[in-house]
């Protein structure tokens, strides 16, 4: 395998990301979801979600978008069916990725707020509420 894609000794036709970043045109449309590429071209007009979720991922890693989506286990069997190959093993660390604990760590104190403050705080207006209402009564 040379300097640029190829077939790997596994027998798995290799992209290089300059590659895949060319493939953003009405013409050929590729995205790469967990190194995976896939021409989803003939897909655009289908999709769901709209051509334009898939337009605004063209040549690069929609793999945070595709996870996001929780997509149902026959949407990623027909993905199958548009799989073309892999991204290169050189170019695998050039894509992005956020943190994981960062994500982790704002969800969980959304988490806590939203679970267990906001129903507390309710609680205790209701119990003065009631309170309030049963002292005026006596």
């Amino acid at each position: 395998m040379g300097e640029n894609g190829g077939e790997g000794p596994d027998g798995v036709r290799y992209y290089r990301l300059s590659e895949i970043e060319q493939q953003n045109t009405f013409k050929s449309t590729w995205i790469i979801i967990n190194h995976k590429v896939y021409d989803v071209t003939k897909f655009l007009e289908e999709h769901p979600g709209g051509e334009e979720v898939l337009r605004e991922q063209a040549g690069g890693d929609a793999t945070e978008s595709f996870e996001d989506v929780g997509h149902s286990t026959d949407a990623r069997h027909m993905a199958g069916d548009m799989l073309i190959g892999e991204l290169h093993p050189d170019d695998r660390d050039k894509i992005a990725r956020p943190p994981e604990s960062l994500v982790t760590t704002v969800q969980d104190q959304a988490s806590w707020w939203s679970n267990w403050l906001i129903p507390c705080l309710v609680a205790t207006i209701i119990t003065l509420m009631y309170r309030m209402y049963t002292a005026e009564d006596q």
